[in-house]
């Protein structure tokens, strides 16, 4: 058993509180055991000292909407080459290498939400790096897997580019199909469950509010999902498809494009929880999406639906509706700047403390670990970073490399950047020095 004590700056707890100044942790073995001001806190005998005087210590932060197995422009030239070029055993490869990524940069916690490819789904894939992870066998963050229900045309079949293959058991239609599916992701290893009840914006020659599947056959996936002790998450960006979601049990709204005042109300009442995934949106990413041969409608797409993004966000926050932050991370804007979703949400007229309460506190309970994680409160497993920096009055402290000093996991240093330390990364190369596989 080890015993650890940080000496922060400030503690911002993620609780909702106040931060405390010149404030104590004490940890022992993966658990906090203390939290509170330096007079307040007796340090433990023989504890190991970690001195964090200066700096903002904070929870580990989650991303709970993104796909590490997407062909990202951090790793690949052009998407769409790569589909053809490269094997589901390299991409395994790269599903840890994009999680690792995330990981350096303070991300402890990740959802995952599916892959789709000519070969199929890559469930097995993704759960595999999940329970290497878990093993200690490799360094990385923890993983929640979502395995995916399709339908035939749906938005997320129709990630591949028109003319390509297409595996029999990716898709299915009608309620028994898509159980099928629900069954079969489980049996596999997948930690929730997502469907997808509308059109998309980062697809070709599909428009937003297409229907992607029947009431029955959404209600059908929620209810084997959860008869199997599974979250369901669904992709919604109508109205229509937001209030079939509530009526149908979902557990978390994902992207949330177009609204009413009524579907708002209905979500605020449920107490479900939203996942904006605004940094997809942003003009930066779509600059990306035209740079790594995205075709011009779906650029076109991703361009118009963006106003409609931001105000559905803005209206959902003074509402009050749970926001959980998640990126929608794949394509682009590129594994490891997960923390400039937090910037965006400032832009639009969220505070930074409750920004970072949407990447901590709000996503844990969202994912259904709001006991163990998402805050630095007794008995809590301890997952915590030392930032150079106050992210209350600069929140873009959080997307530099070098101000990410500290990223700890479960009480385990994995990252150690403070001056005077040994230098302590999972990471050799320096970011964006690896070659791009199709280039």
């Amino acid at each position: 058993m080890s015993v650890k004590a940080i000496k922060a700056g400030r503690i911002i707890d993620c609780t909702g509180a106040n931060p405390i100044e010149n404030g104590v942790i004490v940890i022992d073995d993966k658990q906090i055991k203390t939290v509170g001001s330096e007079k307040s806190v007796q340090i433990p005998a023989g504890a190991e000292i970690i001195d964090a005087s200066g700096k903002t210590v904070m929870p580990g932060m989650m991303d709970i909407h993104l796909h590490v197995g997407m062909f990202n422009n951090r790793t690949f030239k052009n998407y769409r080459v790569a589909q053809w070029e490269v094997t589901p055993q390299q991409q395994q490869m790269y599903m840890l290498f994009h999680a690792q990524l995330c990981f350096e940069m303070g991300f402890t916690t990740l959802r995952d939400m599916g892959l789709i490819s000519s070969r199929g789904l890559m469930t097995q894939e993704t759960c595999a790096v999940r329970d290497i992870i878990n093993a200690g066998c490799l360094d990385g963050p923890r993983m929640k897997v979502s395995g995916f229900t399709i339908m035939t045309c749906s938005h997320l079949e129709l990630i591949l580019p028109k003319a390509a293959l297409r595996h029999d058991a990716s898709t299915g239609d009608g309620p028994w199909e898509l159980r099928r599916q629900a069954r079969l992701a489980v049996r596999q290893g997948a930690d929730v469950i997502k469907a997808c009840h509308s059109g998309g914006g980062g697809t070709d020659d599909e428009e937003p509010d297409v229907r992607n599947m029947t009431y029955e056959e959404l209600e059908a996936i929620v209810d084997e999902a959860h008869a199997l002790l599974k979250p369901c998450a669904c992709h919604c960006f109508t109205p229509e498809s937001q209030k079939n979601a509530v009526k149908a049990g979902v557990d978390t709204i994902e992207h949330m494009v177009f609204h009413t005042d009524e579907t708002l109300e209905m979500i605020k009442s449920a107490g479900k929880p939203m996942v904006p995934t605004l940094l997809h949106r942003t003009d930066h990413a779509i600059d990306i999406r035209r740079d790594i041969g995205t075709p011009q409608f779906t650029l076109d797409k991703m361009q118009q639906i963006q106003p409609y993004c931001y105000e559905t966000f803005q209206k959902a926050h003074k509402l009050g509706i749970d926001i959980a932050m998640g990126t929608d991370m794949g394509f682009e804007p590129g594994f490891g700047t997960n923390a400039q979703e937090l910037e965006v949400y400032v832009d639009l007229g969220m505070s930074p403390m409750d920004a970072l309460l949407t990447a901590t506190r709000n996503a844990a309970n969202a994912i259904g670990v709001g006991k163990q994680l998402g805050t630095l409160e007794e008995g809590k497993l301890a997952d915590v970073l030392v930032v150079d920096g106050n992210p209350l009055e600069n929140i873009k402290v959080l997307q530099d490399r070098e101000k990410m000093q500290m990223v700890m996991k479960e009480g385990t240093i994995y990252i150690d950047r403070r001056p005077g330390s040994p230098r302590k990364e999972i990471m050799t190369a320096e970011p964006d020095s690896w070659a791009k596989i199709d280039a």
